[in-house]
């Protein structure tokens, strides 16, 4: 599933380095291993302070600009991924014409982003309109050291982006939607009942990870069945936080 979400964010126009920032716990000793095996970017650090992994992991690789997806959306696209970077740039309308799917095409050349922080998923009251599992979030590294320094809550930390969204008037935040709405969908991973959908989801596509987002919105529509495979599955907040937090 790993694997998935690399290389689909990999097809990404936008994007010039996928990195897997993992834990520095032993068991994902097994997630840098595959990541050397595949050739793939590998950063580890701290299991609760996800802020600090990324801080750190940014400030590794020298981003100036840092996409965050979530390894637990195999279904992640790419389209999806530069339509919200080309919006953080307020170059939105671009992506039509220079989006070609082409995995050997150079990342364009961007200036200074006119937001700090765009994400097509947010807290209410903004909501979403894309389905779940197709969450792209985009800062700049100013802001993201800026949450680094001052964000103190636990949720803060472990869900790394809510410094920005919660506090609007320091930041230039760019909600991200989609008409018509699909975000009562459920497309990532976090219980049994999402896996076995996501497999479906797979096994249609006869095991390719090259689909896009629109394709699996066919499937949806063709075979209304499969929304109710874990339909009464309870998103997580972002407030829930690991209750090792606590100790």
């Amino acid at each position: 599933m790993l694997m998935h979400v690399v290389e689909r964010t990999a097809r990404s126009n936008t994007v010039n380095a996928v990195v897997v920032a993992t834990t520095n716990e032993p068991a994902d000793d097994e997630v840098e291993n595959l990541c050397r095996e595949r050739g793939v970017h590998c950063f580890r650090g701290s299991s609760h302070d996800v802020l600090d992994r990324y801080y750190q992991a940014a400030n590794a690789h020298e981003a100036d600009v840092i996409v965050r997806i979530t390894a637990d959306c195999p279904i992640i696209d790419p389209e999806v991924i530069d339509r919200t970077v080309y919006a953080f740039w307020g170059e939105k309308d671009k992506v039509d014409e220079l989006f070609d799917n082409d995995p050997d095409k150079e990342s364009p050349a961007f200036g200074e982003p006119l937001y700090d922080f765009a994400a097509n998923r947010l807290p209410p009251p903004w909501g979403r309109t894309y389905p779940i599992g197709l969450d792209t979030e985009v800062c700049t590294y100013s802001g993201l050291a800026c949450a680094w320094k001052e964000a103190a809550e636990p949720f803060q930390r472990e869900h790394v982006m809510p410094f920005f969204y919660q506090h609007p008037e320091r930041f230039r935040i760019l909600h991200v939607t989609h008409d018509p709405d699909f975000g009562f969908y459920r497309w990532t991973v976090d219980t049994p009942e999402d896996l076995d959908l996501v497999r479906r989801i797979f096994n249609h596509f006869e095991g390719r990870n090259d689909f896009s987002w629109l394709k699996v919105l066919d499937l949806f529509e063709r075979q209304p069945e499969l929304i109710r495979m874990n339909l009464d599955v309870t998103h997580k907040s972002v407030y829930d936080v690991d209750k090792r937090w606590q100790k």
